[in-house]
């Protein structure tokens, strides 16, 4: 499956059968801007704050399941890659937390289910907690105050008008070249660390590491950071020309946030116009976006392929029957895995099992996940001495029209 960077506008706009597709066919990251987004929606309507649960609510109901990883924020990244921890650059998502435990001869990691996740199974229900209502309530009114003229007419004040950044492509190229230069490497380091707010006590380790590896450019000693900073230049450099990004609407801010996560997707979805003007600026070459309307429509038709199946197939689970997108149908999911998958028109790469062959892989799951021996955190995360990575889950056995396990799957585990 791809990995699939997505905003909110997205999830809002498609249906909870669509949603079950692209939790399917998709492999969602779940960034803390979305999470943060919805949450802030509690606040909306301050003197209706029904109609504000019943918004998260519906957003909540569409969550990401079956594949969805929550991911840990862009600033724990670029601190942990200003401190020689390795931040993944190439579409893979960074989990936090992760059990390291062993089970008689087997080894592995064992990641419990994100508080993240934990919430929105909540949220469906209707369950928000205080603390979630006043981080709303704060979230919300962060966006107010938060001048963008004000940033405009700094910029102004040093020469920097839309005689300069006359596109927003201008913006994004010098952004990349204060990121990316190959001199002055100290002072670029130094702005990284001034622009996102690197707690002082971090510094001195900083430096350290860079003098120990050869005063190296900011790109080649933290990579994340490099382009995380130039994401957050080209945002202010662009609010310098009027007609590239409105200073009138706050949450544009927010926005720009999501492109922090570009680097762990393949794919990112979205019905933002920000997102469509801006994001494609950033992507490389084996990176692709895809606007939201298109993939609703998408996921649309691939629901009312499925519902042609007999009832007996369905009441398998998708998880059962639709293991790859359709083949056949020219639709977009699948001309997005062309570009991406391997031969996957050819067939499925799932070996069917029978039932003792997937009873011992369940037993060996479930000897991990309750393991409470743990071992040391091996230097080499890939290392093949690790026999599973296991990621908790909550899935409900029915969503929307769909049987997401099979219909006869047990409410709850026999005990």
């Amino acid at each position: 499956m791809l990995t699939t960077l997505f905003d909110k506008s997205f999830l809002q706009s498609i249906s909870i059968d669509e949603s079950v597709w692209f939790d399917k066919h998709y492999l969602p990251v779940v960034c803390p801007v979305f999470c943060a987004e919805t949450l802030a929606d509690l606040a909306l309507t301050p003197k209706d704050p029904a109609f504000a649960e019943r918004e998260v609510t519906k957003i909540a109901d569409k969550f990401p399941q079956m594949s969805g990883y929550p991911c840990t924020s862009h600033f724990t990244r670029i601190v942990g890659d200003l401190l020689g921890e390795a931040a993944p650059m190439r579409g893979r998502v960074p989990i936090p937390g992760g059990r390291h435990v062993k089970s008689g001869e087997r080894r592995g990691v064992v990641f419990d289910e994100s508080p993240k996740a934990l919430a929105f199974i909540r949220w469906q229900g209707a369950e928000f907690l205080a603390l979630e209502r006043l981080y709303a309530s704060d979230f919300r009114r962060a966006l107010v105050p938060l001048d963008l003229k004000a940033q405009r007419d700094i910029l102004h004040s040093f020469g920097i008008d839309h005689k300069i950044v006359r596109s927003l492509a201008d913006a994004k190229a010098f952004a990349s070249d204060i990121a990316t230069g190959k001199d002055k490497a100290f002072e670029r380091l130094r702005i990284a660390v001034t622009l996102f707010n690197v707690p002082a006590h971090l510094h001195e380790t900083i430096l350290r590491r860079w003098t120990e590896t050869g005063r190296p450019p900011l790109s080649e000693f933290a990579p994340y950071a490099a382009y995380a900073m130039s994401v957050e230049l080209f945002f202010h450099l662009a609010l310098a020309n009027p007609n590239l990004i409105s200073t009138e609407r706050p949450s544009n801010r927010m926005d720009i946030a999501y492109l922090f996560y570009l680097p762990l997707s393949q794919v990112f979805v979205s019905s933002d116009k920000l997102h469509r003007k801006c994001a494609p600026l950033f992507l490389r070459e084996d990176q692709k976006f895809v606007r939201g309307i298109d993939l609703k429509a998408d996921l649309a038709r691939i629901n009312a392929h499925y519902l042609t199946l007999p009832e007996s197939e369905r009441e398998r689970g998708v998880m059962a029957f639709a293991h790859l997108p359709p083949k056949n149908g020219n639709f977009l999911t699948a001309q997005i895995y062309d570009r991406y998958g391997e031969r996957w028109r050819e067939g499925s790469n799932e070996v069917e099992l029978d039932d003792d062959a997937r009873k011992a892989i369940a037993e060996d799951i479930l000897s991990l996940t309750e393991s409470k021996e743990t071992i040391p955190v091996p230097n080499d995360p890939d290392n093949p001495i690790f026999h599973m990575r296991t990621l908790a889950r909550s899935v409900h056995k029915r969503k929307g029209s769909w049987w997401q396990l099979p219909k006869d799957y047990p409410e709850t585990p026999p005990g």
